[in-house]
């Protein structure tokens, strides 16, 4: 089995870059390989130690956490055929503002590398020396934020700048005021459970890692969406040629975006497997914390949030909707374009 521990300084090297990566007038991070290839943010040891970790669960007869994006499949509002009639009738805005929200959610990821996160092996009863959550203090979590937000002070973008840039190929110059971005996009936090019987930190971890791997799930639901529509040959036809590398840019983002969610499930998949520290005395197994969370916040996910999501939109879609000089046809159009069943591209609107 290869190396399992690591310094901080080792999981933020990059690969060697044949050039930047610059895009929209904007230095972006990750890199180009000899071939035009996009290469992902300090990689060259963070995935073979994520892989690793990963052999090293399985061999002990775990595995990683046993869930994926399509727990998210349900009814999307508006409809990938809803936004694309609002972008053939010069209703653009809904879909501009999809992805500035987007970039300015992902810029708040950020926060991850100037959390301090303390040493999950206090929790534990087993050494995590040699596992991923005995790193999580040690630059896991910080590059998963830098990932996410960038590094400003160094003039590189991360993927919320990537977002900005796909949003500025494919639409250009418009003068659409900024949009509202959501306080909180996790489950607010007077709707959880009652906490665990261990440290507060560590149970605020658990459900942190969680809530992120859920945020994770969402993304990913929204890249088919975003580049299908980008790509789509009957919209932006007079910047075809922006959009569809707009397209090229979500893609990049998902090759990152990949990093995260499989490091996720790792990380609890971990957990699930420890014996952690009651504060009263004994042990609890990691999964009973894990997976009461899990099933707790899954159900928040695919049916209340959805739900309240859904009502939002068809009023501010209406409102949208209103502005135009043909409102009544637009309207009818766009009501007869809802889904009524599960789509396999379905995420937050």
């Amino acid at each position: 089995m290869g190396q399992l521990e690591f310094e901080r300084s080792e999981l933020f090297r990059e690969d060697d870059y044949a050039s930047p990566h610059v895009e929209s007038g904007r230095r972006l991070h990750g890199g180009m390989d000899a071939q035009g290839r996009y290469l992902s943010p300090r990689m060259r040891v963070r995935a073979p130690a994520i892989a690793a970790w990963t052999d090293a669960l399985r061999s002990r007869g775990g595995d990683l956490m046993d869930t994926d994006s399509s727990l998210l499949a349900g009814i999307r509002y508006p409809s990938d055929a809803q936004l694309k009639l609002l972008l053939e009738e010069g209703l653009g805005r809904t879909f501009w503002n999809n992805l500035t929200v987007i970039g300015h959610i992902e810029a708040r990821g950020r926060v991850l590398a100037d959390m301090e996160f303390p040493d999950f092996q206090h929790a534990a009863v087993e050494d995590v020396s040699t596992r991923a959550v005995g790193h999580l203090h040690k630059g896991l979590l910080e590059a998963h934020g830098l990932d996410e937000g960038g590094e400003p002070e160094k003039g590189i973008g991360g993927h919320d700048a990537m977002w900005f840039a796909l949003r500025d190929l494919a639409f250009g110059e418009v003068d659409y005021p900024e949009p509202i971005v959501p306080e909180n996009i996790a489950r607010p936090g007077g709707e959880e459970p009652p906490p665990p019987p261990i440290e507060p930190a560590y149970a605020g971890i658990i459900r942190f890692l969680l809530n992120l791997l859920l945020i994770e799930f969402r993304a990913e639901r929204s890249f088919a969406q975003t580049e299908q529509l980008l790509r789509d040959p009957e919209l932006f036809t007079d910047r075809r040629e922006e959009a569809e590398h707009a397209a090229v840019l979500v893609d990049r983002i998902r090759q990152d975006e990949r990093v995260h969610v499989d490091s996720l499930r790792l990380y609890l998949g971990e957990i699930r497997e420890l014996n952690l520290r009651r504060t009263e005395g004994g042990t609890i197994p990691g999964s009973t914390i894990v997976d009461d969370y899990w099933n707790n916040l899954v159900h928040w996910a695919t049916v209340e949030q959805p739900r309240l999501a859904a009502e939002q939109q068809r009023s501010m879609m209406r409102e949208r909707i209103a502005e135009h000089s043909e409102p009544e046809r637009i309207q009818a159009a766009f009501d007869a374009l809802e889904d009524t069943e599960p789509d396999s591209h379905a995420g937050p609107g």
